[in-house]
């Protein structure tokens, strides 16, 4: 008789702990959506089903420059993160092994293993000495504090992407006398544009749900959608606040289900 492998959900409790982690996660998710939708002016108690806050949150000035800077700051962001990761990947795939090549893993990855709360303290203090010597405040150091921390997340699929790829293809473009320029721009940039595109949306994705580095870098009167609310729930909650949360889940896992078809293997 064969044996039988190891099956987690025959354990004792299984179902019962999945559950309540489920519902631990997801419940409280389910309960801002719910209430974005409260017409009532509290948080906490039912006004009945309405969509005043989602109007009040549109017609919103304040709102509406928050989510225009938050967009610009992602795209500018996620862009510069998507080509420096794409040029990191290529040159630590495209080749064999190389001494320091676990060293530049490290390097490149270190955002993701650094508590946010350093990295922002560490731009804070790069980019006040840049402000000092320069004068400039413009949304610039904002870009380049979320490209920093952005790279890994792009870094990730992209090089996923190019270890899944035969170097038998690159190889048969050589000799066809194809220039490197040619190589990569017919042969290894089709093959490897679904993790690219992968990357960029996750970067943009992480740019603009971030706050911690956003809060230590910004200038006055630059501040993003998180930190809009962030400020609003220190003034006192409103529903409009739960709107604009809800706009910002959905189109977060509109980007984050597009990111998971792009890198799925297919058979």
């Amino acid at each position: 008789m064969a044996s039988k492998g190891f099956d987690a959900t025959s354990l004792p409790g299984f179902t019962a702990i999945a559950a309540i982690a489920f519902i631990a996660l997801y419940a409280p998710i389910i309960t801002l959506v719910g209430y974005s939708f409260n017409g009532a002016n509290s948080i906490s108690s039912w006004g009945g089903f309405s969509f005043r806050w989602y109007e009040a949150a549109w017609a919103n000035a304040t709102v509406q420059e928050a989510t225009i800077r938050s967009l610009v700051i992602a795209a500018s962001a996620s862009l510069i993160a998507t080509t420096a990761a794409t040029m990191a990947a290529l040159g630590t795939t495209r080749r064999g092994s190389f001494g320091g090549q676990t060293f530049i893993y490290v390097m490149i990855n270190q955002p993701l293993m650094v508590p946010e709360i350093v990295t922002a303290v560490a731009l804070l203090i790069v980019f006040a000495s840049v402000k000092v010597a320069t004068g400039y405040t413009g949304l610039g150091y904002l870009i380049l504090a979320h490209a920093a921390f952005c790279i890994p997340f792009a870094y990730l699929p992209i090089r996923a992407r190019l270890e899944g790829m035969d170097l038998s293809l690159e190889t048969a473009a050589a000799d066809l006398y194809a220039n490197p320029w040619q190589t990569f721009r017919h042969v290894t940039l089709p093959l490897v544009l679904p993790g690219i595109i992968a990357g960029a949306m996750l970067a943009f994705v992480i740019s603009l749900d971030d706050v911690v580095i956003t809060e230590f870098v910004k200038s006055a009167g630059q501040d993003t959608l998180p930190t809009y609310m962030l400020g609003q729930l220190r003034r006192g909650v409103t529903p409009e606040v739960n709107a604009i949360s809800t706009v910002l889940l959905g189109l977060t896992v509109l980007l984050l289900t597009v990111f998971f078809l792009l890198t799925r293997k297919r058979d």
